[in-house]
């Protein structure tokens, strides 16, 4: 089958990719499409090191086509999306309703793939879905209605769970308050939105590309501007949240200085991991807080059914998001366009 590997050092897209059946508690799907995020791009750069040889991708969606022992909730034929988090289900973390802190989920990559030849390869984020067939754990196969476009119905996975759950799960921005998002890429797009389900009154979004206006005015800005450094023309004390969503540590401090009293900065944007940001602890004593957030703070069994009903009343975009598919065969193509900033999501179609 094709598959997206990365060897350490060249991306391929390869075509005697094996997966192996199913175990006791897991999913075998057929994928359908999937999202190109830049932590996909992060594993090539180096951002984010992972062992290699690996199937990339870790935002998809697709068809339940068998079941290991003990599955219950998914039935082959099922829709479904797929999320990340293969947490066990049974910790102090997962039973207080924090999964994305279960350490079973955390670093710990399993190895379902392999080549023609026997080779075995890594599975991204406990996912890969950039492969015409994954294993999964059940606990990451959400099943979702038939009617929702499996293009968009991936983009849940991962830049929803990311941005819209770091809005209500870990801020808990509520009604009236006021919101700076920096970088409208796929994850702050769905901040935004997030902020607009919320009830925020005032949501500013900061980009240096002004080609991003429209569509960040349509999921949910009430204002736009190409530089932080005239957001308090708009609020003059400061904002009551302000998530960065680049990645850049300059800007870790610039949200910060952007902050109202009793403000809280949340970041999601991922940075190198030695990477350091600085800042004057000073500025925090007027009840300010620095949020770091994995994952959206997301319970996607609970999570991606929500945003699932949301999108069917028409309050969650899902398919704006989608500014271009390919089929997987035009990987590169996909991320040139990614990286240049041409496309929300691109999302790649088998």
């Amino acid at each position: 089958m094709r598959g997206v590997v990365f060897d350490g050092k060249h991306v391929e897209v390869v075509h005697d990719l094996v997966v192996r059946e199913p175990g006791p508690g897991e999913v075998l799907v057929r994928v359908v499409a999937a999202g190109l995020c830049h932590s996909d791009l992060s594993v090539i750069d180096g951002t984010i090191p992972f062992p290699a040889p690996v199937v990339l991708g870790h935002e998809g969606a697709g068809v339940v086509e068998a079941v290991g022992p003990g599955v219950t909730h998914v039935a082959p034929g099922d829709h479904v999306a797929l999320s990340t988090l293969a947490n066990c289900g049974a910790c102090a973390d997962c039973d207080r309703g924090r999964p994305t802190m279960c350490r079973k989920a955390i670093g710990r990559p399993q190895q379902p793939f392999s080549r023609a030849d026997g080779r075995p390869l890594f599975q991204f984020a406990s996912n890969s879905s950039f492969a015409e067939r994954t294993v999964v754990k059940a606990v990451q196969a959400v099943k979702i209605p038939r009617d929702i476009p499996l293009t968009s119905a991936a983009l849940m996975g991962c830049g929803v769970l990311t941005g819209v759950g770091a809005v209500l799960n870990r801020a808990k921005v509520d009604r009236g308050e006021t919101v700076v998002v920096i970088g409208t890429g796929g994850i702050g797009l769905n901040v935004l939105q997030g902020a607009r389900i919320a009830g925020a009154l005032t949501i500013v979004a900061v980009d240096t590309n002004p080609a991003k206006e429209e569509t960040a005015l349509r999921f949910g800005a009430t204002h736009f501007l190409d530089s932080t450094e005239t957001v308090r023309d708009i609020l003059p004390t400061g904002a009551d949240h302000v998530f960065e969503c680049v990645g850049h540590t300059g800007l870790v401090r610039t949200a910060i200085d952007l902050l109202d009293r009793h403000g809280q900065a949340i970041l999601l944007g991922m940075t190198a991991p030695t990477a350091e940001a600085s800042f004057p602890p000073a500025a925090m004593f007027l009840d300010k807080s620095i949020l770091g957030c994995r994952y959206g703070s997301s319970r996607p069994q609970k999570d991606i059914a929500l945003y699932a009903e949301l999108y069917r009343e028409g309050r969650l975009l899902l398919d704006e998001l989608v500014t271009a598919t390919y089929p997987v065969e035009e990987f590169a193509r996909a991320a040139e366009d990614a990286e240049q900033g041409k496309v929300a999501r691109g999302v790649l179609t088998f």
